[in-house]
């Protein structure tokens, strides 16, 4: 169960769903991990200790390098706090299938996304 304000996953990019294939095989084969599908353009784990996903999505808001994730309890009072203590938006909030998150950046330049529960499914 994910806890609030803890690094819940680490994100991997892949330029693609092909990408993304080749990712898990290379996983699966060289550690033993098994992934869970969430459409062809997501996979995630847990057998690696923290919950390791691997993002295929050619959109907007796909990022270039590994993405630390946060769970939080509350997004929008996250990203305020963010705002406050100095860190840039980069993808406002969007859903996502599980629930919801948004990007930002800190003051060293590190993108880090935080994620809550959609609200409209609890």
């Amino acid at each position: 169960m994910p806890q609030n304000n803890r690094i819940d996953l680490v994100e991997l990019p892949a330029a693609d769903a092909a990408a993304l294939s080749a990712a898990r095989t290379f996983y699966e084969s060289a550690f033993g991990w098994t992934f869970t599908s969430y459409g062809d353009a997501y996979a995630d784990t847990s057998d690696s200790g923290v919950t390791l996903g691997l993002n295929g999505s050619a959109d907007a808001t796909q990022q270039r390098a590994a993405l630390t994730v946060l769970f939080v309890d509350d997004l929008e009072a996250t990203k305020d706090s963010v705002i406050a203590a100095g860190g840039t938006v980069r993808h406002d909030i969007y859903p996502f299938p599980g629930g919801r998150r948004f990007h930002f950046v800190d003051p060293a330049g590190n993108e880090i996304a935080a994620w809550s529960h959609d609200p409209a499914q609890q």
